[in-house]
């Protein structure tokens, strides 16, 4: 989409972590720092899940919580250290059946993120900037009423999960004062860089506790949302219901959603596939492999809108596979430019790179013989160097 094109690396960074937090947040989703006090009684996971999917929601949630930010590394994207959405923050949330708000405060200036079924806005107050956009649509549901899955459909699907996850039990905790069960998951094969994840819910209510990420072989998290304290009970449509400030820039990304946006490039046309196909129909001379550092190429496609095809190259599989997008190089100036130079320089073999890495992956972008190349993977850096490298001298 042309839009993103036009956004710096570290405003779709940013954007990216406001909708994934609005969206854990969507439902109910808040995390609480753990504490002693009552536990509830052990049960089996699929249970624990069951009861939590049937519980009656509460009106309301209201929560002081406190966000936790270390994916990005210290500089790594000018001009956002303030932001409240790069960087640890504290804030509150209030939440109900018809939508919610999250705000975070920094030294920069708050960070609001405002939802409902089907919208979510991000102000950002350090470009005094106002993302909007669609929402999914919410599923199981029928004439509103939604569908609680019976436990034997629970227990096929965590059998299902367990061939390439592993799933602790439900573990009974008290999560800021509530009864609670605690679940971590993590990746049975090839996770990448992604040791676990880590999901709290209340044993009452339903309603999800705590949320963090880890990284492999790291004891703290890499993202987590926490609340110091927490009550349920109806919250007015006034706390949730907050236009950004007169003044304030509105990108309206719904906008630039549309027809022809999907793998095929063309609304009805079918998708390209395969690398003979791709290379006869890409604008640009398609550079892809059989492997890369090892990784055999999985898939090569063409994506994107008519008048931006893009080549979309994978190789593995899992969340350790490499992903690689390959499109004609813009005018300086434009377009990709300024997403590139935004971030931290480095020297592939003479060719000028652009480098984000993070705890959890790694993004290169750079420009060679008028191709821009955009390689990013749960990777070290190193190995996103070698496969760079590897894609320049072919």
């Amino acid at each position: 989409m042309k839009l993103f094109r036009t956004l710096s690396t570290p405003r779709l960074v940013l954007l990216a972590c406001a909708v994934a937090i609005a969206v854990a947040g969507g439902a109910l989703a808040v995390a609480a720092r753990g504490g002693g006090g009552a536990t509830p009684p052990p049960k089996p996971l699929a249970n624990a899940i069951h009861d939590a999917l049937a519980a009656p929601a509460p009106a309301g949630v209201t929560a002081r919580i406190a966000f936790t930010n270390n994916l990005f590394p210290s500089g790594a994207l000018a001009g956002q250290a303030g932001s409240a959405l790069m960087s640890s923050a504290s804030g509150r949330l209030w939440a109900n059946e018809d939508g919610g708000r999250l705000e975070l405060q920094s030294d920069a200036g708050d960070t609001q993120i405002v939802w409902s079924d089907r919208k979510v806005t991000v102000y950002d107050a350090t470009s005094n900037t106002a993302y909007v956009g669609d929402l999914p649509a919410k599923s199981g549901t029928d004439g509103g009423t939604s569908t609680v899955p019976t436990l034997d459909r629970i227990s096929t699907f965590l059998t299902g999960l367990a061939k390439h996850w592993s799933l602790s039990g439900a573990e009974p905790s008290n999560v800021a004062g509530e009864e609670a069960y605690t679940v971590r998951v993590s990746p049975s094969h090839d996770g990448g860089l992604l040791g676990s994840a880590r999901l709290a819910w209340d044993a009452v209510h339903g309603v999800p506790l705590r949320i963090a990420v880890y990284a492999q072989g790291s004891s703290s998290p890499v993202l987590a949302l926490e609340a110091t304290r927490i009550s349920f009970g109806a919250v007015p449509s006034s706390d949730i219901d907050v236009a950004p400030p007169a003044g304030a820039k509105i990108v309206d990304l719904s906008s630039h959603v549309g027809p022809g946006s999907g793998s095929a490039g063309v609304s009805g046309a079918a998708p390209v596939t395969g690398l003979a196909a791709v290379q006869a129909a890409a604008p640009f001379a398609v550079v892809a492999p059989d492997t890369l550092v090892g990784l055999p190429r999985r898939d090569v496609r063409l994506v994107g809108p008519a008048d931006g095809r893009s080549a979309l190259v994978v190789y593995g599989q899992g969340l350790g596979a490499i992903a690689v997008v390959e499109r004609k190089q813009e005018a300086a100036g434009t377009g990709d430019g300024g997403m590139l130079t935004a971030l931290p320089s480095i020297s592939l073999d003479g060719v000028t790179a652009h480098e984000l890495a993070t705890q959890l992956g790694t993004v290169l972008g750079w420009n060679r013989a008028g191709v821009t190349y955009v390689l990013a993977g749960s990777i070290p850096s190193s190995a996103a160097e070698a496969a760079a490298r590897a894609l320049s001298s072919t």
